[in-house]
């Protein structure tokens, strides 16, 4: 992964195709319609599949990512997305994107998803390792929260939506850093919630179960994949679609009434007892 520099590094995408747009008598509008979104972590996985949505929705995106190329192959495959290169623990940078997109029409919708994955025991991770994923995890979310606060507040209220994880709720081997981060960032979406409300911006969480992504395949093997898939009641694993589908929800006006919430998208996992 190559590192940002203070600069914003931004590219306009091309149209592919047409959003999905709900047809409105003569008119078609989507549910996010009008609405701006910045999304961390989106040139791949979860975060690509809720810019999509978002888009569908009628909602202009930008993808950020780390991987530069990443983000505008991302961007290359959304409608009218713009693509920036950021690092999301270096506060200078994700100000300097999220104020330039912001420039460009205003901020509606955050949804921080960047993350930095790394499993092992406890007693086998080195500080280097600790402090990168800290510094994505935690830091990252509460930058980009810090930057969008007040272009989201400038356009009378909005959303955010953290990424989350169902590995607050059970135990998972060799996942105590992450898990711990993903706690921090429950607590962090109730907090905000109570703090950005008065401002009209609503603050939720979306805890996926698994999910084959890119980054949760390079640690998780196919025959460990189907045995998640056997735990759970439904006998189903989430797509990025439906994780997408579900942040349109808690953006859009059909999610008006919810704030404060950590929305569990697992396929009853967390519910399953020993099988």
């Amino acid at each position: 992964m190559k590192q940002t520099k203070d600069a914003v590094d931004k590219e306009q995408s091309a149209p592919e195709c047409c959003p999905d747009t709900k047809q409105n008598g003569d008119v078609q509008m989507g549910k996010l319609q009008g609405k701006r979104a910045f999304i961390t972590g989106a040139g791949r996985g979860i975060g690509k599949d809720i810019a999509a949505k978002m888009a569908s929705e009628g909602a202009v995106v930008a993808i950020a990512d780390i991987d530069g190329d990443l983000a505008k192959s991302a961007a290359g495959e959304i409608l009218g997305a713009v693509a920036f290169t950021v690092d999301v623990s270096n506060r200078k940078a994700v100000t300097a994107a999220i104020d330039s997109f912001a420039a460009d029409g205003g901020l509606d919708i955050l949804v921080n998803n960047a993350v930095y994955f790394n499993y092992a025991p406890l007693v086998e991770m080195t500080e280097e390792i600790v402090d990168k994923m800290l510094n994505v995890g935690i830091k990252g979310t509460i930058w980009s929260t810090q930057a969008a606060t007040p272009h989201i507040a400038a356009q009378g209220g909005g959303t955010m939506i953290n990424l989350s994880s169902i590995a607050v709720s059970v135990g998972i081997a060799r996942a105590a850093v992450y898990t711990s981060i993903k706690g921090a960032v429950d607590a962090f979406t109730r907090q905000q919630a109570d703090e950005l409300g008065p401002l009209k911006i609503r603050v939720n969480a979306l805890a996926p179960g698994p999910i084959v992504t890119p980054g949760a395949s390079s640690v998780i093997n196919a025959e460990n994949w189907e045995k998640r898939k056997n735990m759970s009641p439904l006998g189903r694993l989430v797509t990025g679609e439906e994780i997408g589908a579900a942040a349109v929800f808690l953006a859009s006006e059909d999610g008006r009434g919810i704030t404060g919430v950590t929305l569990k998208l697992d396929s009853g996992l967390t519910i399953s007892g020993p099988k």
